[in-house]
């Protein structure tokens, strides 16, 4: 059993409230060694589901966060990849993973709720299975943010520059535009991230259902037909594309010290958030193969061509917006989650201690935030510079978030019992499949896991 830590503890270590999780050996809570068991880190809210002080979010803010982890810009090119990959049936993998998405979703809504911290997924490794795999979780998620949110941010930017014409310069030009707004957001707090991506959530939802709206009535019967070309192996390979278009649990996990009440707050954000990307991701997988028809698997701006069935000459202006809604609020989530997360390990041991200081709910991590903007920058010039494609920025990012939820439902299902417990054995082997699909590029989790662990030996030492 781990020794009882003094006033409040950590999310990595401490003894979890009974009946929130099994205890001893069973529950496999960590054995403290880390600087937070003797009572040095402050940051967390070891009790699970108690309302953190200076915490703000509620359950609108929450919902537009979760929105905007899981509502990416890959929302814009992935129907057409879906489509190329297997016709019309890429409903049925649209509909498929929506489906295995919710035990996921609803179990790093558990779990943030029991154990509110800014440690998010590695908080929950920490209590599951001990201080290394939670400083190799944390890692793995910290280092993904300056590869994924210049992706991010150059497919948003691409997206516009092609609408508009303005060019490759001003691709550029609107990517470092997209991350500076963000972190500056981020630096502003919270609060006011929140309330702003709440303000663009709403919006996106908006133009995303005038979309499907607009071009319902162009619907043709006839381009269902064939419905599966490539038989089931092609729906097969486009659930593996259509990965992309579903992670960001994950990422909303860092923030759930942040909710004025996580256990409340934070899990009917995330039932709201499921029922509007399912309405959001069916709605434009349908519209896309029932207007476009061939066309689906041809052309890599399908939103823009719907558009254009109900908004005419305004379809360029108007699908710029919605790259620009769904960029900024992807990279707003992932920094917010992994600039508190970036915090919390340095709380623990697995970061250089410095970068602590922010760590507490309601606090602004700047240092954190400010290694994470260098480290985006330096990869945004060298991506620009050398011509890395976003192939294998986004691939090398989704192996890290796969292992990061692979972990976070693996530790679910070792700590809760009844029915959070089957639904989080459901979420592990769905993403353990997943993380299979990873391929080669499950060397950079390797990598990262390497890294990690030979820092937190140091930490504790």
């Amino acid at each position: 059993m781990p020794r009882a830590v003094s006033g409040q503890g950590t999310g990595w270590s401490g003894t979890a409230s009974p009946g929130e999780c099994r205890g001893g050996a069973e529950g496999g809570a960590a054995t403290g060694s880390g600087a937070a068991e003797s009572g040095a880190g402050s940051g967390g809210a070891g009790t699970g589901g108690s309302p953190a002080p200076g915490a703000r979010l509620g359950t609108g803010q929450g919902t537009a966060l979760l929105l905007g982890g899981v509502l990416g810009p890959g929302v814009l090119a992935l129907p057409h990849l879906a489509a190329a990959a297997a016709g019309p049936a890429s409903i049925v993998a649209w509909a498929a993973l929506l489906a295995l998405s919710v035990p996921v979703g609803l179990t790093f809504a558990a779990m943030g709720g029991r154990f509110p911290d800014g440690g998010g997924a590695a908080t929950f490794a920490a209590r599951a299975f001990g201080p290394r795999t939670a400083a190799v979780t944390g890692w793995w998620f910290y280092f993904a943010i300056p590869v994924g949110v210049p992706a991010g941010a150059m497919i948003g930017a691409g997206y516009v520059a092609s609408a508009l014409g303005l060019g490759g310069t001003g691709a550029v030009a609107l990517t470092c535009g997209l991350l500076a707004a963000a972190f500056a957001a981020n630096h502003a707090g919270l609060r006011f991230s929140g309330g702003a991506q709440l303000l663009l959530a709403a919006l996106l939802a908006a133009l995303l259902v005038a979309a499907v709206a607009a071009a319902l009535p162009a619907v043709r019967p006839g381009n269902f037909t064939p419905f599966a070309p490539h038989g089931w192996e092609g729906v097969a390979r486009a659930a593996g594309v259509l990965f992309f278009a579903f992670v960001g649990w994950e990422a909303a996990s860092h923030l759930s010290a942040e909710f004025a009440d996580p256990r409340r707050h934070l899990v009917r954000a995330t039932v709201l958030t499921l029922a509007v990307v399912g309405v959001l991701y069916l709605g434009l997988a349908v519209a896309t193969v029932g207007v476009l028809g061939p066309r689906a698997a041809t052309s890599p701006v399908p939103l823009a061509l719907l558009l254009q069935e109900g908004a005419g000459s305004l379809a360029g202006p108007v699908t710029a917006g919605a790259a620009v809604l769904l960029s900024f609020g992807a990279i707003n989530t992932y920094i917010a989650g992994g600039a508190r997360l970036g915090a919390a390990l340095a709380r623990d041991g697995a970061l250089p201690a410095p970068l602590a200081r922010g760590a507490a709910p309601g606090q602004v991590p700047h240092r954190s935030l400010a290694l994470l903007a260098v480290l985006s920058g330096a990869l945004t010039v060298a991506a620009v510079t050398s011509g890395i494609g976003l192939d294998p920025l986004m691939r090398a990012t989704s192996a890290c978030l796969a292992a990061v939820t692979a972990v976070g439902v693996a530790a679910a299902a070792r700590l809760l019992s009844g029915t959070g417990r089957r639904i989080a054995v459901v979420a592990t082997a769905f993403t353990a499949v997943l993380l299979a699909a990873c391929g080669p590029y499950l060397l950079v989790p390797a990598g990262l896991a390497a890294g990690g662990m030979l820092i937190s030996r140091g930490g504790r030492r």
